[in-house]
């Protein structure tokens, strides 16, 4: 048989400002046999490769449908406003949204917050991608409001970003299809999570240890358990001890 195990691999979807490489490099380390593939992919594209069989897993932003997906959230991000570096905002240390209010702040078509009402002052058009939005703030047309993350990975030299203290955050969750839990799958979450390799590999031959912890007590209960008619002579108080002891008393005597 040609095996598909032989040509195996896991293949592992991230949204951008997500950076799996601690959990790759871990995996490396334990499953050397199998590949790990990367894939790169935008927010609102990530379900639809999960969905498609595309990948077997993904680093995705919160919320997803949960009638068909399984999450394990990891952690939520710092909101940041991100604004050139000579921009009256960057006075202060934090911001708010009402001292955006006047601002134009640009609301990307890949936008990942879920905006109730849009603050600020609406731009003239929504920039395709986050990328494009930045490139508008740099020329001095508005602002961005992003994940920390993001404002990190489009990083440039006359940019810089201010927390927000009051916008909404992206929470980053580990999710797979829950239809669609492998093996792999399962080792990957405990990479995730941060299991051993011995709880991650072990679960099934851990399990006999439960049994032989409850022979050993009857084993030890049967060798203690006192034989007929010796408990009295083990007994240096009882009425027969008494009568040995008179016994061995006499040679004593004697002498």
């Amino acid at each position: 048989m040609t095996g598909s195990e032989e040509t195996s691999s896991f293949r592992l979807a991230y949204v951008p400002g997500v950076t799996p490489a601690k959990w790759v490099r871990i995996w490396n380390e334990r499953l050397p046999d199998i590949p790990l593939t990367l894939l790169q992919a935008a927010a609102a594209e990530v379900s639809d490769m999960l969905r498609g069989g595309a990948a077997d897993a993904a680093f995705v932003r919160l919320p997803v449908d949960r009638t068909f997906f399984s999450a394990i959230p990891l952690y939520t991000e710092t909101t940041v406003v991100v604004v050139p570096k000579d921009h009256l905002i960057t006075a202060a240390e934090e911001v708010t949204l009402d001292d955006l209010a006047e601002e134009v702040l640009f609301h990307p078509l890949d936008d990942v917050f879920d905006w109730d009402s849009p603050p600020g002052e609406p731009a003239f058009e929504r920039p395709a991608t986050t990328a494009d939005a930045v490139e508008l703030v740099a020329a001095g047309v508005g602002l961005l409001v992003v994940p920390q993350s993001l404002a990190r990975l489009h990083h440039r030299k006359d940019l810089t970003y201010r927390t927000v203290v009051d916008a909404p955050q992206s929470s980053v969750a580990l999710s797979w299809p829950e239809e669609a839990t492998t093996d792999l799958v399962e080792d990957f979450i405990g990479i995730v999570r941060g299991r051993t390799v011995n709880s991650t590999r072990g679960r099934t031959a851990a399990q006999p240890e439960p049994q032989q912890k409850r022979k050993r007590p009857e084993k030890t209960a049967a060798r203690q358990k006192p034989a007929p008619g010796k408990s009295a002579g083990r007994n240096p108080k009882g009425r027969s001890g008494g009568s040995q002891g008179a016994k061995r008393g006499k040679p004593r005597r004697r002498s």
